[in-house]
């Protein structure tokens, strides 16, 4: 309940809370824009992981676990589950996908609408379905220096 309350939260304060009263990680200075989805289980609290002063932008979808639910092909089909972890300074565009498993580095920069199916290194940039890296950002003034 909270999670859906989340999603529809007009201000971004409040969202927050109740991401964080639904048994997410969600660190310090966060920006979650509108329409966060976070696709999970109902016993998979605590599988996303947003870091300090990361930012999301609108209609981000964080995927921590995937099946075809009652279809046939359930015994068949990958099931895919894991830990979404979005680190500290992270920046996920716009429509971004970010599927189970995956670790979004310190710094890193997912483009919008990426699909990412694998773990980006802090400072990259990556885009593209599937997400590829397209730049590595040099290290800010201090970086080596400043905590996660």
């Amino acid at each position: 309940m909270a999670k859906r309350a989340a999603r529809n939260a007009f201000f971004p304060g409040v969202r927050l809370a109740l991401l964080r009263w639904a048994g997410y990680a969600v660190g310090r200075d966060v920006y979650i824009a509108d329409g966060l989805t976070i696709v999970d289980e109902l016993a998979d609290v605590g599988t996303v992981s947003i870091g300090d002063r990361a930012s999301l932008a609108p209609n981000v979808t964080l995927v921590a676990s995937s099946h075809p639910n009652a279809s046939r092909i359930r015994p068949v089909a990958p099931v895919r589950a894991g830990p979404v972890v979005i680190e500290a300074d992270a920046w996920i565009g716009a429509g971004a996908v970010v599927l189970p498993g995956v670790r979004v580095g310190r710094g890193a920069v997912v483009g919008a609408l990426a699909v990412v199916t694998r773990d980006v290194e802090s400072l990259q940039v990556v885009a593209g379905q599937p997400a590829r890296e397209v730049a590595r950002l040099p290290a800010p003034p201090g970086w080596a220096e400043l905590p996660p």
